[in-house]
């Protein structure tokens, strides 16, 4: 956990698909409970699904 986050995969920027592999996962983190979100690491040229300290997603949808 860095700065109250918590990665929880890293997928490449560069990929065919682009954001959609961290997209998908993340909503398959959100369909389990966690407010897993998608951003990008410009340092490593990535996108980060991360959670922030102890957040839960609001499953109701």
């Amino acid at each position: 956990m860095v700065n109250g986050r918590t990665v929880l995969e890293r997928f490449p920027a560069g990929g065919p698909r682009g954001s959609w592999p961290a997209e998908e996962f993340a909503h398959a983190r959100r369909m389990e409970g966690l407010a897993a979100e998608v951003v990008m690491d410009l340092a490593t040229d990535a996108f980060l699904v991360i959670v922030r300290g102890d957040a839960t997603a609001d499953v109701t949808a």
